[in-house]
């Protein structure tokens, strides 16, 4: 415990606004992210990109005869995964329903493209907190999600193990955590007059749902990820 307690006295050193972190007897050290630390990573998949630049010439020239010349062309669709392309087009939509019914403010994605990530005008940042600076997004659905998210994201930056991920089995997991989400965690209706800035998180969390599944399934799968279906 003494040792357990040193190691994390000189973590939270550096990184207190990352981790909260707990000490458990017999010397266990566990660490879980802080609110802000989560809701500042989930507005980065929102406005940023996945996955590592420069790629080789070879990696490009296999990404072209993998994958669509252009975002509109009319690539088979895979049986296996239309699930996932199916998620991935039903993000596209209920986001850019939610910017059409103003309850967020978008820059007009290109028309027939699947975006790389969105462009938010209002509310930005989105509203993730409370006025206690916790996470709005605490029904188990969307904590599900929000793991897997955690955990494909992992898979795609960490070098040394993507190329060995099963990236369909991946794909698979997540689009199931996101319609598990939609089932259960409304956007429409009474919340969204009675508490607009969970509606606001939620369309957050839908959007960095679609980044997500876009780079999976174009970058690691090599197929389209349709805007519509």
């Amino acid at each position: 415990m003494e040792l357990a307690n040193a190691i994390a006295s000189d973590l939270l050193k550096i990184c207190d606004d990352v981790f909260s972190v707990q000490i458990v007897p017999p010397g266990w050290i566990h660490f879980e992210l802080t609110h802000s630390m989560l809701a500042t990573w989930l507005q980065s998949l929102i406005v940023g990109s996945l996955g590592g630049a420069g790629e080789d010439e070879g990696d490009e020239e296999d990404k072209a005869n993998n994958q669509c010349p252009m975002p509109n062309a009319q690539c088979p669709m895979s049986n296996s995964l239309f699930a996932v392309q199916y998620a991935h087009a039903r993000c596209c939509s209920l986001v850019l329903l939610a910017h059409r019914e103003g309850l967020i403010k978008l820059r007009e994605p290109v028309p027939n493209t699947s975006p790389a990530f969105w462009d938010v005008i209002s509310p930005n940042p989105l509203p993730w907190l409370n006025g206690d600076g916790r996470l709005r997004l605490n029904h188990p659905n969307e904590r599900r999600l929000i793991a897997e998210l955690v955990q494909v994201v992992d898979n795609i930056e960490c070098a040394d193990i993507k190329d060995s991920v099963k990236w369909e089995k991946v794909a698979l997991s997540l689009s199931q955590a996101f319609e598990n989400f939609w089932s259960n965690c409304r956007i429409w209706g009474e919340v969204k007059i009675t508490s607009p800035e969970l509606t606001q998180a939620r369309l957050g969390l839908l959007m960095a749902t679609q980044s997500v599944l876009r780079f999976v399934l174009e970058e690691s799968l090599g197929i389209i990820a349709p805007l519509e279906l």
